[in-house]
């Protein structure tokens, strides 16, 4: 199902280390029955918890961070820019599409990421 402009479909959760990383994929699979998809040594990610989640011990934020789709990227940090929020990482590829990372006007970061 292709996701909806706009909306969040993503959650990263921080790891401080690889140890913690993996401790974490080991109490979510006992806790919740979450199964990982290993993405090299420092990320993960699960489709198993509702909402798309992965975790990153790759220079992780203080805290969680949420993504939203967009079908348009350059379009969509144009605009953020425009609406005044700070992009705190430029457009860059990943496994899966590629996304951009901003603070909104009251601090909080958030990612948009796109397929294309």
């Amino acid at each position: 199902m292709k996701p909806s402009e706009g909306h969040m479909t993503y959650i990263e959760f921080p790891a401080p280390s690889r140890e913690s990383l993996h401790a974490a994929r080991a109490f979510y699979g006992q806790a919740f029955g979450w199964m990982y998809q290993p993405w090299g040594d420092d990320y993960m990610d699960t489709a198993g918890s509702g909402i798309g989640s992965g975790m990153t011990c790759d220079h992780p934020p203080c805290k969680p961070l949420a993504v939203i789709y967009t079908a348009d990227l350059e379009a969509a940090c144009a605009k953020v820019r425009q609406a005044g929020g700070a992009i705190t990482q430029e457009i860059f590829a990943f496994p899966g599409g590629r996304r951009f990372h901003f603070t909104d006007p009251a601090g909080n970061e958030l990612a948009v990421w796109s397929d294309k």
